[in-house]
């Protein structure tokens, strides 16, 4: 297979992983977070994440038979050779979508679970004991 056409396959790839991180931040924006489809798309995106990790493998393989070299300067190179740049510059852009999208969807769960930890430790101090376990479950003093 071509460098152009592989490049192709890793930029729907991307594409597919920045949909699902997309669908997976309008989900954490959602004033009520359904945590079941928070989990299909957890198993999505991770599904996309691995179907790309596996056509970068053979990408990076490729380039170092070739005796390119590897990281971005190998690859570069490569893609210049095979005069498919534009599209190498193209996943390269897209990686980065994901990666910003991935890392605010990362902080904006964990503004959502520091929240939730306020909120218990506000109810746990109001109540005088603990109403709810490390595992989110109701302990049973509480009844």
């Amino acid at each position: 297979m071509s460098l152009a056409k592989h490049l192709e396959l890793q930029q729907q790839a991307i594409v597919e992983l920045v949909d699902w991180l997309e669908l997976e931040r309008r989900a954490l924006a959602q004033a009520k977070v359904d945590g079941e489809k928070l989990q299909e798309l957890t198993a999505c995106k991770q599904a996309a994440l691995q179907k790309l990790e596996q056509l970068e493998a053979i990408r990076s393989g490729a380039q170092l038979r070739l005796g390119y070299g590897a990281g971005r300067q190998g690859a570069l190179k490569a893609a210049q050779d095979a005069e498919c740049v534009a599209a190498w510059q193209e996943v390269q852009a897209l990686a980065r979508r994901a990666r910003e999208l991935n890392v605010a969807n990362g902080e904006a769960l964990g503004l959502r679970m520091a929240g939730n930890q306020r909120i218990v430790g506000f109810l746990n101090s109001v109540v005088g004991h603990a109403l709810y376990g490390p595992d989110g479950r109701r302990l049973r003093g509480g009844d």
